[in-house]
């Protein structure tokens, strides 16, 4: 029989080292976003993938021993099509389009095509699946499950509106304080901050600290500098 017209499917190795060029976190391949054909993309340069196949850690990646066999490798991605050759459009580093060289150049520019593993996606969408079904037959669920859907549902809408009333407290004290005093009062100073759970409610309070106000040298005065609050105001 006759193997004409069958398509070459990339080997396990290439897949191998195609899944860790394409994850930052593995490679160190920091790669930027862009457009291509009309579709967003993620592109990096062909030094930088050489770079991060040669210092690739033992066992993380094919192992490679020199930049030629990297550049034989990333060819191999060019010839299978899991990346392309482009260019930037102009000043513009977010358009970018197909250059009919699909050679490899250490300076030249490439495009993900691969998309990396599809495990996850597919793990989601089972996930929704299920989820939706679960819904769908909540009516016939043991009565137990039912109550304790019910008793956790009310849980969590209790935190929420909570959460509402103490925003809403705190707003109103604030404004409060302001009209009494220059320096407006937070209770929970870091409750939208970018901290952990725990530090949103530490401290109990702080006062605002004004933009051009600066404490005083040896103060006792704590200010969200040496906090985790923003730099606009000032615990005790």
């Amino acid at each position: 029989m006759s193997d004409e017209g069958v398509v070459e499917q990339p080997s396990k190795e290439l897949m191998s080292l195609a899944t860790y060029l394409y994850s930052p976190g593995k490679s160190g391949l920091r790669a930027r976003e862009g457009v291509l054909n009309g579709r967003r993309v993620q592109y990096f340069k062909g030094k930088s993938a050489l770079n991060a196949l040669t210092k690739s850690e033992e066992g993380s990646a094919p192992k490679i021993s020199s930049r030629e066999e990297a550049i034989e490798w990333v060819q191999e991605l060019l010839d299978f099509q899991l990346i392309v050759r482009c260019d930037r459009n102009g000043g513009d580093s977010r358009q970018l389009s197909v250059n009919p060289m699909q050679n490899f150049e250490e300076d030249a520019y490439y495009a993900w095509l691969y998309e990396g593993s599809q495990l996850m996606v597919i793990l989601g969408g089972i996930g929704v699946v299920a989820v939706v079904l679960a819904g769908v037959m909540f009516p016939l669920w043991p009565s137990v499950l039912r109550n304790g859907t019910w008793y956790l549902s009310m849980l969590a809408l209790g935190l929420l509106g909570l959460l509402f009333a103490t925003a809403i407290v705190r707003l109103i004290i604030y404004l409060i304080t302001m009209a009494a005093a220059p320096q407006g009062l937070w209770i929970f100073p870091n409750l939208f901050e970018d901290v952990g759970f725990f530090e949103s409610f530490v401290p109990l309070y702080g006062w605002e600290v004004p933009k051009d106000t600066k404490p005083a040298p040896g103060g006792v005065e704590v200010t969200a500098s040496a906090a985790p609050a923003s730099d606009q105001k000032k615990t005790e």
